[in-house]
């Protein structure tokens, strides 16, 4: 047997426990990761919790929990390619994360990803990169970010905004970064200028830079997006990636997956290279996975969180 945390109906962190589950195996074509740490995001309580979110994804219950993983190949299946037992290795898994064992086909399905782990890079974080990397790269590619450009990024202090932030900057981009006042010296740390969100948004962005803003993402909701139509910035230098499936105003919708091929490579590049860093604001055992998503379900967390296996 092996271990996972398991869901048997919606709700909050209360419904999340670690269950004993049949060891899994890698068959044709599959590899299975034994998984050594686990990376938190808002959509993974958000699917544990909404019902019509998880349907969205086509998860039913009972249900595993979590998407990114880093961890170690230690079977390979007939037909499997470009992995061997003992390569260390990070990605997403769709529900499946937070276990013990999970088994990712080669290549990876759609709602699948899975790449070596550089040297260099830990596991906890590597367990971080699929889906906050990915999507801060995906949100700066969708506005043709170049050097020179003022950004407007909403959530600058989130989980994708720490990595926006710094992939915006590598740019050659000013970044100014909406947040509560209590972040604000965190996202100075990174090189941002910091907003505080809320009403009258738009007054504060032209007080702090009276030349203007020329470009914008928005990580959480639709506020900076709003602001940003308002500042008279083109819809098309506006991205959102929480905003559903109709963002305002015809802003440019992205998120992860739309990300480019070598997206994950210049992530790591860049870590490796010591021009990118992931902090990571606490690490959970598995046992308190509770704990875990209630605090990252709070909002108010500096970085990432992630769970150790």
């Amino acid at each position: 047997m092996s271990r996972a945390v398991i869901y048997e109906k919606f709700g909050g962190p209360e419904v999340l426990a670690v269950r004993e589950v049949p060891e899994p195996h890698a068959g044709p074509g599959a590899v299975r990761v034994r998984v050594t740490a686990a990376g938190l995001n808002p959509m993974d309580w958000g699917i544990a919790s909404r019902p019509e979110l998880a349907a969205q994804f086509g998860i039913t219950l009972p249900a595993g929990f979590g998407y990114d993983f880093a961890g170690i190949v230690d079977e390979v299946g007939t037909g499997a390619t470009g992995f061997a037992v003992g390569d260390r290795v990070h990605g997403g898994a769709m529900g499946r994360a937070v276990a013990d064992y999970l088994l990712v086909e080669t290549p990876p399905s759609a709602a699948e990803m899975l790449w070596h782990t550089p040297e260099g890079i830990t596991d906890e974080v590597a367990a971080t990169l699929p889906v906050a990397g990915m999507t801060a790269a995906a949100a700066l590619a969708a506005i043709e970010l170049r050097s020179g450009d003022t950004v407007l990024i909403g959530g600058a202090a989130g989980g994708v905004g720490v990595f926006a932030v710094q992939l915006a900057k590598l740019a050659g981009a000013n970044v100014i970064g909406t947040a509560s006042e209590s972040t604000f010296e965190f996202l100075r740390g990174f090189g941002a200028q910091a907003v505080a969100y809320g009403p009258g948004l738009a007054d504060r962005v032209r007080t702090l830079v009276p030349a203007g803003v020329t470009a914008a993402t928005d990580l959480f909701g639709t506020e900076t997006a709003e602001t940003a139509l308002a500042l008279g910035i083109p819809p098309e230098r506006i991205s959102t990636v929480a905003a559903g499936p109709n963002p305002p105003g015809g802003v440019r919708g992205t998120g992860g997956f739309d990300a480019s091929p070598d997206a994950m490579a210049h992530l790591c590049d860049a870590i490796v290279a010591g021009t990118l860093t992931v902090p990571i604001a606490a690490t959970f055992p598995i046992e308190q996975i509770r704990d875990a998503v209630t605090q990252q379900a709070g909002r108010h967390v500096h970085g990432k969180i992630v769970i150790t296996i």
